[in-house]
């Protein structure tokens, strides 16, 4: 090496040089050039303030100083930049709430899919109700059962933020990601909690409104409350699922409880009693096994379909700390689905018929979708498999607007071959009265 010129003089500055060139020195090799700011930095600004040896092309240079082209390494030529303004609070510009985002915020606070669910059954009640109905019932039902969901919904989210951030599925919901403040979902839930049943109240009936008003107490307290302390947070929550039915049932007129003035009617086939001794419409109406029925439907639906759900999941589950029984004890988890869905066949094919809701003909119609979804409860429970878990899952998926579906179109006392006539009976009436 001529006049003792190490190869690294071109890359890096002469203090930088001379400390390589001179032996009894210890080896110096700064961050940064002789311009740079002698002056303690802390850990965070290697990370926050790496803009200030970019090139003197990207970067504007200070006041004074001409912009020079950087070399490779440590040069005397590099350019100081004044660190750039940043943190992290600035990481990530917050979106302007916009009508339509909030709107969409709104609309995941309801969980949208379960309102929709809660507000179908709802309406399976007022449509299987023999009493008639207004339009402004009709509307004020759906809407008032709409905000009750939305608030219990709302005020489950806000209880449970710490929870959900650390599940996968669950943390990109609008609290968990910040996007509105937990102020403003609780003024939300507060507002809905409060105009559900103030709208059933006083558009439909007091006792639909304290059903609406129980179930966002069910829900937000004891539902929320008990999902980390004991896993009779199940059957709470479908305590939960079989209310909204019960709901349209009362819209309608119907009552829940039998009077003193009343018994159980019971529906026989007609080949075991006579068509006199079937009672009415009305008298149906008032009929206790009617809403025991729609109740008994959801509530026992709710088994299969979320113990199905909950054990492909039950990594998220046990990394939250929620007590479910696919955590602490998968077989009985598989169980208790079996259970409710052998209790779903007595349920509706007998009971439903038997109270009058619909004729005998459901009995048999219904007993397809029994065989295919006890089926696959018995295997989720034989064998115990994750494969099992998702048949339960999907086959609850369709079981239950299949079943609501075969009950309105074996209603007792609903002609569908007037339906689909296109008016022939009518015209027919209308000759008959003209020749007479």
């Amino acid at each position: 090496m001529r006049g003792g010129v190490t190869p690294f003089a071109g890359y890096v500055c002469r203090s930088c040089a001379a400390s390589i060139r001179n032996p009894r020195k210890p080896l110096q090799i700064r961050l940064a050039s002789s311009f740079a700011d002698r002056k303690s930095t802390r850990f965070s600004a290697f990370f926050f303030d790496n803009l200030r040896w970019l090139p003197a092309s990207k970067t504007a240079s200070p006041s004074g100083v001409s912009p020079v082209q950087s070399v490779r390494g440590h040069s005397a030529d590099a350019v100081y930049s004044p660190p750039a303004e940043t943190s992290v609070r600035s990481f990530r510009e917050a979106q302007v709430l916009t009508p339509r985002r909030l709107a969409k915020i709104y609309w995941q606070l309801s969980k949208s899919s379960l309102t929709v669910l809660v507000v179908l059954t709802a309406m399976s009640g007022v449509a299987l109700s023999p009493l008639p109905t207004t339009v402004p019932v009709l509307l004020s039902t759906a809407l008032g059962t709409a905000f009750c969901s939305a608030s219990a919904n709302a005020f489950n989210q806000i209880q449970e933020v710490p929870y959900d951030a650390q599940m996968a599925r669950t943390r990109n919901r609008p609290l968990v990601r910040r996007a509105i403040s937990p102020l403003h979902a609780t003024g939300f839930a507060v507002v809905t909690g409060i105009a559900g049943p103030a709208l059933l109240w006083t558009m439909v009936n007091p006792t639909t409104a304290l059903l609406g008003a129980a179930n966002i107490a069910l829900y937000a307290g004891a539902y929320t409350y008990l999902k980390r302390k004991s896993t009779v947070n199940t059957w709470i929550g479908s305590v939960v699922g079989g209310i909204p039915p019960l709901m349209g049932w009362t819209a309608c007129g119907g009552s829940l409880l039998p009077s003193s003035a009343q018994s159980f009617e019971l529906v026989l086939p007609s080949f075991m009693t006579s068509l006199a001794s079937i009672p009415t419409d009305l008298a149906l109406a008032d009929n206790p096994l009617a809403p025991l029925a729609l109740f008994l439907l959801l509530y026992s639906w709710q088994f299969p379909h979320f113990n199905g759900l909950s054990y492909l999941v039950r990594e998220s589950y046990a990394q939250a700390g929620y007590r479910m029984l696919c955590v602490l004890d998968p077989h009985k988890n598989a169980t208790v689905a079996l259970r409710h869905a052998l209790l779903l066949v007595p349920a509706t094919s007998i009971l439903m018929p038997l109270s009058g809701l619909t004729t005998w003909a459901f009995a048999l119609t219904s007993l397809v979708p029994h065989a295919i979804c006890v089926e696959a409860a018995y295997r989720f429970w034989k064998h115990g498999g994750e494969k099992q878990a998702r048949k339960v899952f999907q086959h609850s998926l369709w079981y239950l607007p299949v079943l609501l579906g075969l009950m309105m179109f074996h209603k007792r006392g609903m002609d569908w071959g007037s339906w689909f006539s296109f008016g022939s009976n009518s015209t027919e009436n209308e000759s008959t009265t003209t020749s007479a």
